[in-house]
């Protein structure tokens, strides 16, 4: 049986810190894991920058609620699940993918959870595990599923490395430069027949 998982922020919807990031004029906030690649530092970094200018959950959703996914995304969505399992392996937080989950056709959501202050104040985030996407393959190989994986940024190659084939989607190229052991497609359409690909070739 397999299984495919994807990264969200950059595969499937916009990254959500750079949509906040464009609305408040706050540049520092556009850092992604495509560019620090520690998740603990890059969400301490954000943190501060919110208190700093006393933003909180409330105005983050106002802009999530904004966010569409990106064209071509729910199709892709939709398509995957008349073929195989789909599960989401994400970074975020469920304060934040849960809105857009219903965009995509609601399906399942793995991620991290916020703590939130009465005042609304993100006082702190709370990670599943450690490398929870790899760990999250690792689960689904020991029920006997065959994996494969897509992302697009640092954060995703411990899962692509754990999956059965891993594939980089929509990758920056230093990324791609770095992990040449994995194919890089830049459409939905070319993430299709990869997928296809590997999987005939698992099923071989």
């Amino acid at each position: 049986m397999e299984l495919v998982c994807l990264d969200l922020e950059g595969v499937l919807i916009p990254e959500i810190w750079i949509a906040f990031a464009e609305k408040t004029g706050i540049d520092e906030l556009k850092a992604t894991t495509r560019d620090i690649p520690d998740y603990d530092v890059l969400m301490r970094q954000r943190l501060d920058i919110l208190a700093k200018h006393g933003y909180g959950i409330k105005e983050i959703q106002e802009v999530i609620d904004t966010l569409d996914p990106i064209p071509g995304a729910k199709e892709f969505v939709e398509w995957l699940n008349t073929r195989f399992q789909v599960i989401i392996l994400s970074d975020t937080f469920y304060e934040f993918g849960m809105p857009l989950m219903a965009k995509l056709g609601h399906p399942t959501l793995f991620c991290h959870k916020l703590e939130v202050n009465d005042n609304g104040d993100i006082v702190n985030y709370h990670l599943r595990q450690k490398d929870p996407k790899r760990q999250s393959v690792r689960a689904f190989q020991l029920l006997n599923y065959r994996v494969i994986a897509a992302g697009d940024s640092y954060n995703d190659t411990t899962m692509l490395k754990q999956a059965e084939a891993g594939i980089l989607f929509k990758s920056p190229q230093n990324v791609i430069d770095e992990f040449p052991q994995f194919p890089a497609v830049h459409t939905y359409e070319e993430l299709k027949q990869e997928i296809l690909k590997v999987s005939e070739t698992q099923s071989s």
